[in-house]
Parts: C-alpha cells; sequence; structure tokens
C-alpha cells in the first residue's frame, strides 16, 4: 500500500474498463474503487473518459456520467463519430487517447503514482514518458480473461500491474445491491460493450443503435 503522503491520480479508459470487467463477470461500484484509492494516499484527481452518442433521445452511459461527475470524479466526454464503411455498415469511433495522455502528462508534476484503468497497448508509449518524470505508474487490467485485456507492452512497461480480479472484493458490487431495471440502471451503451478480438482498446468501433 502507498504512503499516505503519496498523491495519485487514476486514469480510467472507460470503455476498456467496462469490457475488462465485463469479462470477469464484475459489476464495478465507482464509489467504492474512488474509496480504495482515497485509501492508498492523497487522491490529487480520478479522471474517467468516455464517449458519448449525443443525437440520442436517452443515451445509457449518461446516468453513469452525471453520477461520476458528481460524486468526486472527473469526467471527459467527446462525441461518437459516425461514418459508413466501404461495405456500407454504419460505425461509430470515439478515441479518447489523446484527451486522457494530454491530462496525464500534464499532471505528472502533481502526482507520484499514475493508476491506470486499461490494457491498451498503446498507452505504453504514455506510460514510458511519466515514468521518466519520476511517476510510478500502476496498470489495472486482467490476464484471467480470455483473452487477456491487457496488451504484453503494457503490462511490462508498468512499474506494477494489478489484476481487476484482485480488486473484486473492495471494488466490485454485490449482485444483491444492483439497482431495479430501469432508467436509474446505468448500462453503457452497445458501442462500450464489445470486448476486443484481438488487442484491447479504448476504441469504440461500431455501434449498432
Amino acid at each position: 500500500m502507498s504512503p499516505p503522503s503519496t498523491r495519485i491520480a487514476l486514469f480510467i479508459d472507460g470503455p476498456n474498463l467496462y469490457a475488462t470487467a465485463r469479462s470477469l463477470g464484475l459489476d464495478i461500484d465507482y464509489k467504492r474503487l474512488l474509496s480504495e484509492f482515497e485509501g492508498r494516499g492523497t487522491l490529487v484527481r480520478a479522471f474517467y473518459y468516455t464517449p458519448i452518442v449525443e443525437d440520442q433521445e436517452f443515451s445509457s452511459i449518461r446516468p453513469l456520467v452525471d453520477w461520476l461527475d458528481y460524486n468526486g470524479y472527473t469526467v471527459v466526454t467527446k462525441p461518437i463519430k459516425e461514418y459508413v464503411d466501404g461495405s456500407g455498415r454504419r460505425k461509430v469511433k470515439g478515441d479518447m487517447h489523446i484527451e486522457l495522455t494530454v491530462d496525464a502528462m500534464e499532471l505528472a508534476g502533481q502526482m507520484d503514482e499514475m493508476v491506470l484503468f486499461s490494457g491498451d497497448g498503446d498507452f505504453r508509449t504514455l506510460v514510458a514518458a511519466v515514468q521518466r518524470r519520476g511517476v510510478r505508474v500502476t496498470v489495472v487490467s486482467s490476464i484471467a480473461s480470455q483473452p487477456p485485456m491487457v496488451a504484453d507492452q503494457l503490462r511490462r512497461q508498468a512499474d506494477v500491474f494489478t489484476d481487476l480480479t484482485e480488486l473484486r472484493a473492495r471494488v466490485g458490487r454485490d449482485p444483491s445491491e444492483r439497482p431495479p431495471r430501469d432508467r436509474s440502471e446505468v448500462r453503457p451503451p452497445q458501442s462500450e460493450q464489445r470486448a476486443p478480438a484481438t488487442r484491447p482498446r479504448g476504441d469504440v468501433d461500431e455501434f449498432n443503435g
């Protein structure tokens, strides 16, 4: 456990973390997650990144975004971009890599430990850059899922790798604690529910309504 004086910042790749938790059958309680890391040191900031579909009358990710915004998280969103591929299929893309990277680099001088909730190998370069500034990096993802949700190069680059299964008892929600199945139940849109088939990415590459 980190000393109480350690300045910690969380960077949560929302779609990637959701896909990882879903592959493990884990329902994350974000209030408990925040408390877990507040108990490990001085929590400087907890960022949550997710793309959203703006033209929908009701987006199932919005209740979660609103709750996080009012309960200690700094939520960063951007509209999902729609396009039609060569075969005429409607797809969307909502990559939050740049936003997360910029925030991490700007905050590097104000944190001692960065906790990255993502298994996306594209973040390896960011992790290396932050480490060069003297920041210790913990990556939270999973190798217990099939296939593993963390890219090997990211896991090797991290100072500490924590499998999400190790946090299950402390940040998971018991099924009995789940709210009724109505608008208060938060489920990311289908575009955030697809676990990558090959390597972990935070991209939202397809949306089917």
